[in-house]
Protein backbone atom coordinates (compact mmCIF):
# COMPACT_ATOMS: atom_id res chain seq x y z
CA UNK A 1 0.00 0.00 0.00
CA UNK A 2 1.42 3.79 -0.77
CA UNK A 3 2.07 6.12 1.42
CA UNK A 4 -1.24 8.03 0.29
CA UNK A 5 -3.48 4.84 0.61
CA UNK A 6 -1.93 4.34 4.45
CA UNK A 7 -2.82 7.83 5.41
CA UNK A 8 -6.32 7.67 3.80
CA UNK A 9 -7.13 4.93 5.64
CA UNK A 10 -5.83 5.75 8.55
CA UNK A 11 -7.86 8.85 8.96
CA UNK A 12 -11.30 6.83 7.71
CA UNK A 13 -10.84 4.40 10.62
CA UNK A 14 -10.36 7.31 12.94
CA UNK A 15 -13.02 8.71 11.62
CA UNK A 16 -15.76 6.08 11.01
CA UNK A 17 -14.63 3.65 13.68
CA UNK A 18 -17.49 5.00 16.92
CA UNK A 19 -17.87 0.97 17.51
CA UNK A 20 -14.89 1.66 19.67
CA UNK A 21 -16.55 4.51 21.41
CA UNK A 22 -19.49 3.08 22.72
CA UNK A 23 -20.44 6.03 25.36
CA UNK A 24 -21.16 8.35 22.36
CA UNK A 25 -24.88 6.78 22.42
CA UNK A 26 -24.91 7.13 18.59
CA UNK A 27 -25.95 5.15 15.80
CA UNK A 28 -22.25 3.77 13.90
CA UNK A 29 -24.68 2.98 10.78
CA UNK A 30 -23.48 6.59 8.79
CA UNK A 31 -22.72 5.06 5.35
CA UNK A 32 -23.21 8.20 3.01
CA UNK A 33 -25.12 8.08 -0.03
CA UNK A 34 -25.70 3.95 1.10
CA UNK A 35 -27.09 4.15 4.85
CA UNK A 36 -30.94 3.67 3.60
CA UNK A 37 -30.12 1.50 0.90
CA UNK A 38 -32.18 -1.28 0.20
CA UNK A 39 -33.03 -3.37 -2.71
CA UNK A 40 -36.57 -2.77 -4.46
CA UNK A 41 -38.92 -4.91 -4.24
CA UNK A 42 -40.28 -4.64 -7.61
CA UNK A 43 -36.65 -5.62 -9.96
CA UNK A 44 -38.38 -5.58 -12.91
CA UNK A 45 -36.41 -2.69 -14.65
CA UNK A 46 -33.10 -4.36 -13.94
CA UNK A 47 -31.15 -5.89 -16.37
CA UNK A 48 -31.93 -9.51 -16.76
CA UNK A 49 -28.39 -10.25 -16.21
CA UNK A 50 -28.18 -8.14 -13.08
CA UNK A 51 -31.94 -9.81 -11.95
CA UNK A 52 -30.75 -13.10 -12.35
CA UNK A 53 -27.75 -12.78 -10.38
CA UNK A 54 -29.59 -11.26 -7.34
CA UNK A 55 -31.89 -13.84 -7.79
CA UNK A 56 -29.23 -16.78 -7.74
CA UNK A 57 -28.15 -14.83 -4.68
CA UNK A 58 -31.47 -15.00 -2.82
CA UNK A 59 -31.57 -18.56 -3.92
CA UNK A 60 -29.01 -20.05 -2.56
CA UNK A 61 -29.18 -17.95 0.74
CA UNK A 62 -29.76 -19.93 3.80
CA UNK A 63 -32.58 -18.99 5.86
CA UNK A 64 -31.71 -16.25 8.34
CA UNK A 65 -28.04 -16.35 7.20
CA UNK A 66 -25.70 -15.56 4.43
CA UNK A 67 -24.77 -17.47 1.64
CA UNK A 68 -20.74 -18.42 1.66
CA UNK A 69 -18.38 -18.90 -1.59
CA UNK A 70 -19.22 -22.94 -0.71
CA UNK A 71 -22.83 -22.40 -1.98
CA UNK A 72 -22.00 -20.80 -5.16
CA UNK A 73 -21.94 -23.64 -8.00
CA UNK A 74 -20.75 -21.54 -11.28
CA UNK A 75 -22.32 -24.02 -13.44
CA UNK A 76 -26.03 -22.88 -12.00
CA UNK A 77 -24.88 -19.23 -13.74
CA UNK A 78 -22.95 -20.16 -16.32
CA UNK A 79 -24.39 -17.54 -18.63
CA UNK A 80 -23.49 -14.36 -16.40
CA UNK A 81 -19.62 -15.93 -15.18
CA UNK A 82 -17.66 -13.37 -17.79
CA UNK A 83 -19.36 -10.66 -16.14
CA UNK A 84 -18.75 -11.81 -12.82
CA UNK A 85 -15.89 -10.76 -10.10
CA UNK A 86 -14.80 -12.16 -6.59
CA UNK A 87 -13.10 -10.25 -4.14
CA UNK A 88 -12.19 -11.41 -0.48
CA UNK A 89 -12.55 -8.71 2.28
CA UNK A 90 -9.86 -7.94 4.47
CA UNK A 91 -10.04 -5.71 7.49
CA UNK A 92 -8.70 -2.70 9.31
CA UNK A 93 -8.17 -1.21 7.05
CA UNK A 94 -11.08 -2.39 4.47
CA UNK A 95 -9.63 -3.35 1.36
CA UNK A 96 -10.27 -5.76 -1.21
CA UNK A 97 -8.15 -8.57 -2.99
CA UNK A 98 -9.82 -9.50 -6.78
CA UNK A 99 -10.52 -13.46 -6.20
CA UNK A 100 -11.41 -14.16 -9.76
CA UNK A 101 -12.90 -11.74 -12.43
CA UNK A 102 -14.58 -12.83 -15.51
CA UNK A 103 -13.66 -11.63 -19.50
CA UNK A 104 -15.86 -8.88 -19.24
CA UNK A 105 -14.40 -7.10 -16.12
CA UNK A 106 -10.98 -7.88 -17.61
CA UNK A 107 -11.78 -6.29 -20.64
CA UNK A 108 -13.43 -3.22 -19.17
CA UNK A 109 -10.88 -2.47 -16.88
CA UNK A 110 -7.97 -3.00 -19.51
CA UNK A 111 -6.05 -5.39 -17.51
CA UNK A 112 -5.75 -8.99 -15.88
CA UNK A 113 -7.03 -8.20 -11.85
CA UNK A 114 -7.26 -11.46 -10.29
CA UNK A 115 -5.18 -11.22 -6.99
CA UNK A 116 -4.48 -7.27 -7.05
CA UNK A 117 -6.18 -5.31 -4.77
CA UNK A 118 -8.92 -3.17 -5.86
CA UNK A 119 -7.75 -0.02 -4.90
CA UNK A 120 -4.65 -0.73 -6.70
CA UNK A 121 -6.51 -1.67 -9.57
CA UNK A 122 -9.23 1.38 -9.38
CA UNK A 123 -7.67 4.39 -7.28
CA UNK A 124 -10.98 5.84 -7.20
CA UNK A 125 -11.98 3.84 -4.09
CA UNK A 126 -9.12 6.11 -2.27
CA UNK A 127 -11.00 9.42 -3.90
CA UNK A 128 -14.78 8.74 -4.28
CA UNK A 129 -16.50 8.29 -0.78
CA UNK A 130 -19.75 6.99 -2.37
CA UNK A 131 -17.48 3.64 -3.83
CA UNK A 132 -15.72 3.13 -0.55
CA UNK A 133 -18.97 3.82 1.46
CA UNK A 134 -20.63 1.34 -0.66
CA UNK A 135 -18.41 -1.54 -0.45
CA UNK A 136 -18.22 -1.05 3.62
CA UNK A 137 -21.81 -0.61 3.25
CA UNK A 138 -22.25 -4.34 1.90
CA UNK A 139 -19.20 -5.44 4.32
CA UNK A 140 -20.71 -4.23 7.97
CA UNK A 141 -23.87 -4.38 7.25
CA UNK A 142 -23.90 -7.73 5.25
CA UNK A 143 -26.39 -6.53 2.54
CA UNK A 144 -26.44 -6.58 -0.65
CA UNK A 145 -26.18 -3.04 -2.96
CA UNK A 146 -27.99 -2.05 -6.82
CA UNK A 147 -27.03 0.68 -8.74
CA UNK A 148 -27.44 1.87 -12.64
CA UNK A 149 -25.60 4.89 -13.37
CA UNK A 150 -22.64 6.52 -14.34
CA UNK A 151 -19.61 4.74 -13.76
CA UNK A 152 -17.71 5.74 -11.38
CA UNK A 153 -14.41 3.07 -11.81
CA UNK A 154 -11.96 4.28 -14.30
CA UNK A 155 -13.00 1.58 -17.29
CA UNK A 156 -12.33 1.67 -21.34
CA UNK A 157 -13.61 5.06 -22.67
CA UNK A 158 -16.49 3.71 -24.40
CA UNK A 159 -17.97 2.01 -20.96
CA UNK A 160 -19.89 5.39 -19.97
CA UNK A 161 -23.09 3.33 -17.66
CA UNK A 162 -22.99 0.73 -15.88
CA UNK A 163 -25.27 -1.55 -14.22
CA UNK A 164 -24.17 -3.41 -10.98
CA UNK A 165 -24.81 -5.49 -8.11
CA UNK A 166 -22.21 -6.58 -5.03
CA UNK A 167 -23.91 -9.10 -3.19
CA UNK A 168 -22.20 -10.75 0.37
CA UNK A 169 -20.69 -13.95 0.79
CA UNK A 170 -19.98 -15.19 4.34
CA UNK A 171 -18.58 -18.45 5.33
CA UNK A 172 -19.72 -18.95 8.30
CA UNK A 173 -22.94 -16.93 7.57
CA UNK A 174 -22.84 -14.02 9.42
CA UNK A 175 -19.10 -12.19 9.01
CA UNK A 176 -18.48 -11.13 5.34
CA UNK A 177 -16.01 -12.32 4.14
CA UNK A 178 -16.50 -11.86 0.40
CA UNK A 179 -18.14 -9.57 -2.19
CA UNK A 180 -19.61 -11.26 -5.02
CA UNK A 181 -20.34 -8.22 -7.91
CA UNK A 182 -22.24 -8.54 -11.74
CA UNK A 183 -21.56 -5.22 -13.57
CA UNK A 184 -23.40 -4.78 -17.06
CA UNK A 185 -22.10 -2.36 -19.20
CA UNK A 186 -22.93 0.44 -21.83
CA UNK A 187 -22.03 2.95 -23.67
CA UNK A 188 -22.53 6.74 -23.90
CA UNK A 189 -25.65 6.07 -26.44
CA UNK A 190 -27.00 3.27 -23.74
CA UNK A 191 -26.37 0.52 -25.21
CA UNK A 192 -25.03 -3.04 -23.79
CA UNK A 193 -21.83 -3.40 -24.43
CA UNK A 194 -21.11 -6.93 -25.08
CA UNK A 195 -17.86 -9.31 -25.53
Amino acid sequence: MNKTAAQFYGVLKISRDCRDMPDLHVPCADYGIWTDHRIPDDRSGWHPAARAFYEYWLAIKPPGRLPGRQHIKPEDIAPLLSRVWLADVYRDPLRLRFRLAGTATVWSFGREVTGHWLDEVQPVWLRNPAVYERFRFTVETGRPTWRHGSSLWERDPEHRRVENCHVPLAKDGKKVDMIFSLAVIFDHKGNEIRI
